[in-house]
């Protein structure tokens, strides 16, 4: 399906060495996404050079980063980006794949046992709903790639990382101006900017990671309701 090699010699851009085995199962992966994708609305990406580009170098370039360790929860993963490819080039993570579409999490749950994938749980929820239940505060790091603005997506994702994690937000070429927009929100959730790690992807496109710390407990007054959330962000 994919082409390994070129893979292969597009991460080692970024000294992200995959052995033979990861390059295997990213290319079982991109057959799974595309077969199922006949029956299922998963991505409008579905080349070889697409997937390679669009979600597996952007989802690397993702788990690279060193404060990618631990408990980690995806929000609004969809068909598992960039929870699935960070898992497989460390499969030390204890992942959460979060994502309210039933449709989409069969597609996650089938995904992983096609791939071999250990130590993966799944749920079927809402974030801002998901943080007033068991998954409050329990995560060493949140990821979301192009789920919302950054003040909108911070509300999502920075109830449920603990004090002293990080939330990383996968953003393109409007980045910083998303991460100054949102110091509001970041500061009232608990968190705070640190910086934003860009990239440009092999077709071109730029990618930003906004980097967020967790430095104290979110006030039970969030996260709010997704109406709200979305009407009126902090």
């Amino acid at each position: 399906m994919i082409n390994k090699n070129r893979l292969a010699e597009k991460c080692s851009t970024w000294n992200i060495a995959l052995s033979p085995a990861q390059l295997d199962q990213l290319d079982r992966y991109a057959e799974i996404l595309v077969s199922y994708n006949e029956k299922v609305n998963l991505t409008a990406i579905t080349s070889p050079k697409g997937i390679e580009d669009r979600h597996f170098t952007d989802s690397l370039l993702f788990a690279a980063q060193p404060e990618v360790q631990g408990k980690m929860v995806d929000v609004g993963t969809g068909a598992g980006f960039p929870g699935i490819v960070a898992k497989i080039y460390k499969p030390e993570l204890q992942l959460t794949l979060m994502e309210p579409t039933g449709k989409r999490v069969d597609f996650l749950k089938y995904a992983c046992a096609e791939l071999g994938l250990t130590g993966v749980e799944f749920a079927k929820e809402r974030a801002e709903e998901a943080a007033r239940k068991i998954w409050r505060e329990q995560f060493d790091i949140a990821s979301a790639r192009a789920v919302a603005a950054l003040p909108v997506l911070s509300e999502y994702c920075l109830p449920l990382v603990k004090v002293g994690g990080v939330f990383i937000a996968m953003k393109g070429p409007e980045a910083d101006a998303e991460a100054k927009a949102a110091a509001n929100a970041l500061k009232k959730l608990g968190g705070k900017y640190r910086e934003t790690r860009q990239f440009t992807l092999p077709d071109g496109s730029a990618r930003g990671l906004v980097m967020c710390e967790k430095i104290s407990q979110t006030s039970t007054v969030y996260p709010r309701n997704g109406g709200k959330i979305a009407k009126k962000p902090l």
